[in-house]
């Protein structure tokens, strides 16, 4: 049975982007899945990259462009300068991690959920009444975002460092064995890989 590390950042517009394709390809190819939140920004400072308000303006610019396209390509809405961005993916992260293991919710949906919240919905995923409200529409405690935290906190730090060991730069990002995916529009590659014709 194949698996899927998939390493993601809830501030992420392309992990919002990505939707819930990964699920839906993972079912068909009855893989499993691995979630690991992870602080994207972080990773830009430790692999090379460059956060996006450091960028020179035409990366600026082409960016919007290309959010803008991909949103339509995927049917989503998307707002280009969201009110509560960048904000802290931490409590999102946390509620994430402490989900996971406390288990019997909809995971899958709760990680879209907060991503959702933050690029559609003008939400602040930082706001712990935010958080709670989220793990609760999606089957999970939500005193998951007090209990979890310092559990969480290790965890999230440890998928950083383990991101950066496994060659991982941008989120989202997507492993299989040696394999590796970068961005929701690799997904499509990754459903190739799964099904052995790449």
């Amino acid at each position: 049975m194949a698996h899927v590390d998939y390493f993601f950042a809830t501030v992420s517009p392309y992990t919002y982007l990505a939707g819930t394709r990964l699920e839906q390809i993972a079912a068909r190819h009855g893989a499993t899945i691995s979630y690991k939140p992870l602080d994207v920004l972080a990773l830009f400072d430790r692999t090379g990259g460059i956060r996006p308000a450091q960028r020179h303006e035409s990366r600026k610019e082409y960016r919007l462009q290309e959010l803008r396209r991909q949103a339509r390509k995927a049917d989503l809405p998307l707002n280009l300068q969201p009110q509560f961005w960048p904000t802290n993916p931490a409590p999102s992260s946390y509620a994430i991690i402490a989900a996971a293991k406390a288990g019997g919710g909809d995971l899958a949906g709760l990680v879209h959920a907060f991503t959702r919240a933050c690029w559609a919905e003008e939400r602040n995923i930082a706001e712990d009444e935010v958080v709670k409200e989220v793990l609760a529409a999606h089957g999970f405690d939500p005193k998951l975002a007090d209990t979890g935290m310092f559990m969480a906190a290790d965890v999230y730090a440890n998928n950083l460092e383990e991101a950066v060991s496994r060659g991982v730069f941008g989120a989202p990002f997507y492993i299989v064995g040696e394999e590796r995916f970068w961005g929701q529009d690799r997904l499509d590659d990754l459903d190739l890989y799964l099904s052995g014709k790449l």
